[in-house]
């Protein structure tokens, strides 16, 4: 079994930055690609950005393009986000998540982590 734990999460001033990690367990972590995905209260959960199995690849949502890098380290079965040039409208619980099939965006994720708290302020 796989287990994801977030941490980095906090509250920040628009226009600040903020780094997620994602730590997972497991022998099969590097052979998956892993995705960020955020959900706000009162609205639905929605892609952020996802990263190859092999860190050759990566995708953004539109709303992140040019701000927020995902990365990862194999080595130490960590995935990455950072977060620059914060808005107020990114303010969410930010979970990372195993990709199974599909999609990055709409497809299968087998694993989640218990979510972190990102909230910025205007």
């Amino acid at each position: 079994q796989v287990q994801l734990v977030e941490s980095g999460g906090g509250l920040v001033q628009a226009g600040g930055s903020l780094r997620l990690s994602c730590a997972a367990s497991g022998r099969t972590f590097s052979n998956y690609a892993v995705g960020w995905f955020r959900q706000a209260p009162g609205k639905e959960r929605e892609f952020v950005a996802a990263i190859s199995w092999s860190g050759g690849s990566t995708y953004y949502a539109d709303s992140v393009k040019g701000r927020f890098t995902i990365s990862r380290d194999n080595a130490k079965n960590t995935v990455y986000l950072q977060m620059n040039s914060l808005k107020p409208e990114d303010t969410a619980v930010y979970y990372c998540a195993r990709h199974y099939s599909g999609s990055y965006r709409w497809g299968s994720y087998d694993y989640w982590g218990q979510g972190t708290q990102v909230t910025v302020s205007s």
